[in-house]
């Protein structure tokens, strides 16, 4: 049952991944705010860009917008960052249609999420990943994502998938490490942390990189916590680990995803802050302690330094 796989075959996309945020101004997407968003994440040294996700707030994209927000993500990256386009959907031929949209566009990936509320059976998801992957010549990294799509993609479903040429990679948002442990030690593909609390421990057990929320407003930090570790100084990762892990925490708890992550890069005067209905800001209390989590973490301080 346990056998050691050969070296992983999406490390292209190891390291810090943001789940890139959608901008909006009065109601639409304001793509001059998305080509400042990815000329930071240069500026950063940020891995990889991973837009129109669910932090993208792409279930209230049009499919118009989706696809014109991978193409002006693509267009303005011109190279300089390596980019994740998000082509998931409930039904396959629509996410056939945008993973085929995405290759052509010049993406050097697809994330794509396992189907949502239709919750096909163990065979069903196969069959849906394997059929795209099947048509479109581009790398795909699996979003498995339980609580948001109510099925797991169960380890043998995962080990089937990786003999797939194209499919490389999984974002791991189960929150089992037995179930990393096992992708691991069972299969060849690259895992990814898929929730910005559990990075460090993930590459304990295997990982080699997050597609992270945090990353919208701390990509550094994060990549600093990986290359630690990596290099063998796990001390200093866990520290980080440990200094991070409260704003990573209210950033998923607060309210649902991306309305944290939305409310803190507006604190930090880097969006809006707005969201598309039935979404809605963060308000009170929850956005006093979302503020007092940026202080702790010297993130409002470097904002007003004009660092």
């Amino acid at each position: 049952m346990f056998e050691r796989p050969s070296p992983r075959k999406g490390e292209k996309f190891a390291g810090v991944t943001v789940a890139l945020i959608t901008p909006f101004r009065n109601g639409e997407v304001d793509y001059d705010a998305l080509r400042r968003l990815v000329d930071w994440h240069v500026e950063q040294g940020t891995d990889c860009i991973a837009p129109v996700g669910t932090t993208g707030e792409s279930p209230t994209l049009s499919h118009e917008e989706h696809e014109r927000v991978i193409a002006a993500v693509v267009e303005h990256a011109a190279g300089r960052i390596t980019v994740m386009a998000g082509t998931g959907s409930n039904s396959t031929s629509e996410a056939l249609r945008l993973t085929t949209f995405a290759a052509r566009a010049g993406a050097d990936g697809a994330l794509m999420v396992s189907p949502y509320y239709n919750k096909p059976n163990q065979e069903g998801i196969y069959r849906h990943f394997a059929a795209i992957a099947e048509a479109v010549d581009l790398p795909i990294v699996v979003y498995n994502i339980p609580g948001r799509t109510g099925r797991n993609i169960e380890p043998e479903t995962l080990r089937r998938l990786a003999e797939i040429p194209n499919i490389v990679a999984v974002k791991e948002a189960s929150g089992s490490l037995d179930q990393v442990s096992r992708l691991a030690i069972e299969t060849n593909l690259t895992i990814l942390s898929g929730d910005d609390t559990l990075t460090l421990p993930m590459l304990a057990v295997g990982g080699s990189g997050v597609i992270s929320v945090l990353a919208n407003i701390a990509p550094q930090q994060l990549q600093r916590m990986i290359e630690a570790y990596q290099d063998g100084r796990v001390d200093e990762a866990k520290a980080i680990h440990q200094r991070l892990f409260p704003l990573a925490y209210d950033l998923l708890n607060l309210s649902v995803n991306p309305v944290p992550i939305k409310a803190a890069m507006q604190l930090l005067g880097r969006d809006t802050g707005e969201l598309r209905l039935p979404l809605v800001p963060l308000e009170g209390p929850a956005l006093e302690r979302l503020r007092r989590r940026l202080e702790e973490v010297g993130l409002l301080e470097a904002q007003a330094a004009g660092r």
